[in-house]
């Protein structure tokens, strides 16, 4: 599967998420599933070495733990 980067809007927050999915459409579908309310702002593959120069809170969250 490939990995997409989905950007998402919760009131007045923005954050950017990492998911695996097949297409794009799979994965901002996935993530208004688990965020109903959010608003979908940009869904992308991911960019494995800028992702990883400038992590998003997802990717910096796995690291530490």
């Amino acid at each position: 599967m490939t990995t997409y980067t989905v950007g998402l809007k919760l009131a007045t927050r923005t954050k950017a998420l990492t998911i695996e999915a097949e297409d794009a459409l799979l994965a901002a579908l996935k993530m208004k599933l688990e965020n109903p309310e959010a608003l979908i702002t940009y869904v992308r593959k991911s960019n494995r070495r800028g992702d990883r120069r400038h992590p998003h809170d997802a990717l910096q969250n796995k690291k530490m733990a």
